[in-house]
């Protein structure tokens, strides 16, 4: 017990003088916690331009008020050469079929700590904010000194992709968060329904959103049957969603405003399956909740695959029939909606709340709602991590996914 207790103790003393912790991998800077202030909306205008705009504090205070407390943790990311670069060798996969090796580069960022359920929450409260204005009801406030300005993408009328930008007083780090789908299952939604709805049935749909034979697909790939042309799919998801390059647009743009910034991305259903891209593409930290699985539209976007995609993380729980990938069929409650939400298969790591049988609750789409993932799955300790002494469920990569098995996808030209 001797030798054991030295080394304890040593290792204390280390990490005490030194500011690193000490594990199994070795010595580790300490993850400082971080305190982020709502700095910027974000939103795209009827031109397709990212718009930004300034959240100005009340009586010309400074940017020091607490609003969101984070803890952090050091990662893996892998980041390509350049976006260019990027650009390029995903051109080249769509144009000539030709694969390009990157020369991905290895990079330590820090980014949240995923397996603390009071960072999991704080980011999931930002992630709900991207749906309304600060003076809705439905924010989530911990400030009370900020007043709004709003840009294109929060007006009445507005149709666009949209959300909020979260900053550290010294701008050390920046989080982006994005707006998902603004939908109810029984109606309305908002003035981004509809372009919300196009894009979740171009992005999450096996073949243009062909459910049945009464419904009318997004894109005309469709070839009888359970065929469908696989360029004209790829093309079709190119061409005519602006889901990735506003996403790319938007990454871009806020780099150029914090060019020294570590940048972190979430968002909640489509909003964070454009957050993953994104995270892949730029190897910034991303969280997701209640997101579709993304793999799929990766994949048909041909996005160069980086080594490793563990600085993503999603969140979702199983009575989500979304996340799960279940809420398919003519007779779903998403088919029903006028949504063909068919894919299931997520990239990076899943943290997956067993709510189907640790709380008994129902598959139902109703549980999508970041608000129910607030209140009832985050917004408590989970009895089954800390019978084990965790404070959330362990992240796992989804291995042996598989997705759109009844399809047959592949060179069938229209006859």
């Amino acid at each position: 017990m001797l030798p054991t207790a030295l080394s304890a103790l040593l290792i204390t003393l280390l990490e005490l003088f030194s500011g690193k912790r000490f594990d199994e991998d070795g010595f580790h800077e300490s993850s400082p916690r971080l305190r982020f202030d709502l700095r910027h909306e974000h939103a795209v205008s009827d031109t397709g331009n990212v718009v930004f705009s300034d959240v100005r504090p009340v009586g010309g205070y400074a940017f020091t008020g607490t609003l969101h407390e984070l803890g952090t943790r050091y990662t893996s990311s892998f980041r390509p050469p350049s976006f260019e670069e990027h650009s390029e060798a995903r051109i080249r996969s769509i144009r000539h079929a030709q694969s390009t090796k990157l020369p991905w580069y290895e990079d330590t960022i820090l980014g949240p700590a995923v397996e603390s359920r009071e960072t999991l929450l704080e980011l999931a409260k930002m992630t709900n904010n991207a749906y309304v204005t600060p003076n809705d009801t439905a924010w989530y406030r911990l400030g009370n000194r900020w007043v709004s300005h709003y840009p294109f993408g929060w007006e009445p009328d507005a149709d666009g992709f949209r959300g909020y930008v979260f900053a550290t007083p010294d701008n050390s780090t920046v989080v982006l968060s994005i707006k998902g789908t603004s939908a109810n299952v029984f109606g309305g939604g908002g003035p981004t329904a509809k372009k919300d709805k196009f894009n979740d049935n171009l992005l999450f749909s096996c073949c243009c959103a062909r459910v049945g034979w009464t419904w009318t697909p997004v894109c005309g790939c469709y070839r009888g049957g359970w065929k469908c042309d696989q360029l004209c799919l790829e093309q079709a998801l190119i061409d005519e969603s602006l889901f990735y390059p506003i996403g790319t647009n938007l990454y871009g743009n806020l780099t150029y405003m914090y060019p020294n910034s570590n940048i972190w991305i979430i968002g909640h259903s489509m909003g964070g399956a454009l957050a993953s891209l994104l995270g892949i593409t730029f190897g910034a930290p991303v969280v997701t909740f209640e997101s579709p699985g993304e793999r799929l539209a990766a994949q048909r976007l041909h996005l160069p695959s980086p080594p490793s995609t563990q600085h993503v993380t999603h969140v979702y729980h199983t009575a989500d029939p979304i996340a799960m990938g279940t809420c398919n069929g003519v007779l779903s409650s998403c088919a029903l909606a006028g949504f063909a939400m068919e894919t299931k298969c997520h990239l990076g790591e899943s943290i997956v709340y067993d709510t189907v049988t640790n709380l008994s609750w129902s598959v139902d789409i109703r549980n999508h709602g970041i608000v129910t993932v607030i209140e009832n799955v985050l917004g408590k300790p989970w009895t089954a991590c800390d019978e084990v002494g965790r404070e959330v469920p362990i992240p796992k990569r989804e291995v042996d996914c598989v997705e759109c098995y009844s399809w047959e996808f592949g060179d069938f030209p229209p006859s």
